[in-house]
């Protein structure tokens, strides 16, 4: 069996090869990304910046890269949550299995294979290295970075997981793919922080992914207001994307959603102490972030909500250890109960 038919048995649903040498617009941009201070607190983004703009400076042997892509469709509208104030919404992708645990044991399955047939070394990514997946998955012909800077498919929409095989031979690549976004400005106009500022361009400091899940402190009073219910992640640009007309719903079940993630209850998740966190989000990738994190996007969100009765869910947060969480619970009460600014303020 040829290692692309393997690749589809395993459940990939699109496949494609890039050179490793032609990265030279996507670096340009991620550099100019960088200089702008647009990286916030990710600091390992400068700190990796060579080895993120040219696959050759992580392994200088690399001379191809297989690109896998897996559907993770949602079987209905991700932003359903939004006019539901009392539970919490969390991106379709961490609504399931860690699709690093589902990718990665398949990858190298994958990659075994194609180092038999050309007997070259190849190393195995799936979004755990400096490397520009989505620009090599442009090349590949997966699909086009769209003006939201995610990749956008013909075939799958928004909703596809990349991992990369790097090889060490020169592998036929396949056509780049073509911008199809056209004059459209759906994903720039549905944005609820400002974050993207132009087409292709965008500012992590004020997008809802970063502000829930890489910003450890306490979150910018100006944009809890706009993060709503929003408490891990954000696919408001994702999901208003037309192509997505033609997206499935993801056929591997460790991609289907978890019921109990699907909406889960702001009141509930507002009393989970660690050992509660770590079993609630066991498998997912959730629990990376840990539960102070997550609880204070909690707190955020329940002051969003406007129903004064979640004020008695805030009452363990407001006196927890750790003093972003409780800063951002007695912001949330607050807020529900009209009371103006929190009168306690932490450094940003």
């Amino acid at each position: 069996m040829t290692w692309r038919a393997r690749a589809r048995d395993l459940g990939f649903s699109a496949i494609g090869i890039a050179p490793v040498d032609r990265l030279g617009d996507a670096a340009r941009r991620l550099r100019a990304f960088v200089d702008l201070g647009r990286h916030g607190s990710m600091a390992w983004m400068e700190e990796t910046l060579d080895r993120r703009a040219d696959p050759r400076v992580l392994w200088p042997e690399a001379k191809s890269a297989v690109v896998l892509a897996m559907n993770y469709g949602p079987d209905s509208d991700p932003l359903d949550n939004l006019a539901r104030p009392n539970v919490g919404n969390i991106s379709v992708y961490a609504r399931h299995r860690d699709y690093h645990d589902v990718l990665k044991g398949r990858l190298k399955e994958v990659a075994g294979l194609i180092a038999r047939d050309t007997c070259a070394d190849v190393k195995v990514f799936v979004d755990t290295a400096p490397l520009m997946e989505k620009p090599l998955a442009a090349l590949a012909g997966i699909g086009w970075q769209g003006k939201h800077t995610n990749l956008v498919s013909r075939d799958f929409g928004s909703w596809l997981f990349l991992g990369v095989i790097l090889s060490a031979a020169e592998l036929t690549p396949d056509e780049p793919a073509s911008d199809r976004c056209g004059a459209c400005r759906r994903c720039l106009d549905a944005c609820p922080t400002g974050a993207l500022p132009a087409p292709y361009q965008i500012d992590a400091r004020r997008c809802i992914s970063y502000l829930t899940i890489e910003h450890a402190g306490p979150v910018p009073e100006d944009l809890r207001p706009l993060m709503g219910n929003r408490i891990y992640g954000c696919d408001d640009c994702l999901a208003v994307c037309p192509w997505n007309k033609f997206a499935s719903e993801a056929a591997e079940m460790k991609l289907r959603p978890r019921t109990d993630l699907e909406a889960p209850s702001l009141a509930a998740l507002a009393t989970l102490d660690d050992a509660a966190f770590r079993a609630l989000f066991a498998g997912s990738p959730v629990k990376r972030i840990g539960r102070n994190r997550f609880v204070r996007n909690i707190a955020i969100a329940i002051g969003n909500s406007g129903d004064r009765s979640l004020v008695s869910a805030l009452a363990s947060l407001l006196d927890d250890r750790d003093e972003v969480v409780a800063e951002a619970a007695k912001w949330a009460r607050s807020r529900l109960l009209g009371e103006g600014p929190s009168s306690e303020r932490l450094p940003r």
